[in-house]
C-alpha cells in the first residue's frame, strides 16, 4: 500500500520551558492502519541524510508531563535536535507501546504492584511491545526519504524500518531522562535491549 501526502502547513510550537520553534506538519492518506499519524519537518538537513525520530504517542508523558516515563523529555530533546540538524519527527498514534491509553493505565496499576512495564503488558494479555512501524516507512517513502539517521535508543525501530525498505545509516542515541519516578522504567528498557548511554536530569 502506498501513502500520499494529504496536507502540509506551518506549525509554530512552544514548549513548557519556553523554547519555541516552527515546523512543517504533514498529514497523509493511505496509511496501512487508517490512523492519523503526523510528520513534522525541519530543514533542509545540514547533511544529505536527515535525522529522524519515530516517536510513539504518550498522552501521559508528552501532554500531561508524567514522570513515570521519559517520553515527554525525549520528545522535547528530539524536536530541538532535529530543528538544529534538519529532518523529521514522525508522531505515531501508538499509545502504550501499541496497547492503547486505557490498557496502558491498567498496566500502570500492575506496575504499582511490582511488575515492570513489559511484564504488565504480558499480564494484560498483550505482547511486550505491540508497535509496528509499517506506517513510519510509508510516511518516509511518501516524503521521498529512503535513508535516515535514526534518533533512538531502541534497536527494534531500526530493525523494523530496514525490513520495510528504509536504510538506517546510523543510530543516534537520545539521553536517558532519569527522574525520581522512572528509574525502574528505564532499567526495564535496558533489560529489553534499549541502548541507553547517558543520563539527563
Amino acid at each position: 500500500m502506498r501513502a500520499t501526502i494529504r496536507t502540509e502547513l506551518e506549525l509554530p510550537m512552544r514548549f513548557h520551558d519556553g523554547w519555541s520553534t516552527t515546523a512543517d506538519v504533514i498529514s497523509f492518506d493511505g496509511l496501512a492502519d487508517g490512523r492519523e499519524h503526523l510528520a513534522l519537518r525541519w530543514g533542509p538537513p545540514a547533511r544529505r541524510t536527515p535525522l529522524v525520530r519515530v516517536h510513539s504517542e504518550c498522552l501521559t508523558g508528552d501532554v500531561l508531563g508524567s514522570a513515570r516515563c521519559d517520553c515527554g523529555p525525549q520528545l522535547r530533546e528530539s524536536v530541538e535536535r532535529i530543528a538544529e540538524a534538519g529532518g523529521y519527527l514522525l508522531y505515531l498514534r501508538q499509545e502504550g507501546r501499541g496497547i492503547g491509553l486505557y490498557a496502558k493505565l491498567d498496566a500502570y496499576a500492575l506496575q504499582d504492584e511490582g511488575l515492570d512495564t513489559y511484564e504488565a503488558n504480558l499480564a494484560l494479555g498483550y505482547g511486550e511491545d505491540e508497535r509496528d512501524y509499517t506506517v513510519a516507512a510509508q510516511m518516509l517513502q511518501a516524503l521521498g526519504v529512503r535513508r535516515v539517521d535514526l534518533l533512538t535508543n531502541n534497536p527494534d525501530k531500526a530493525e523494523q524500518l530496514v525490513a520495510l525498505g528504509i536504510e538506517v545509516a546510523a543510530l543516534v542515541p537520545t539521553a536517558a531522562h532519569l527522574s525520581g519516578s522512572n528509574g525502574r522504567y528505564l532499567a526495564a528498557k535496558v533489560r529489553h535491549g534499549h541502548r541507553i548511554r547517558s543520563v539527563a536530569q
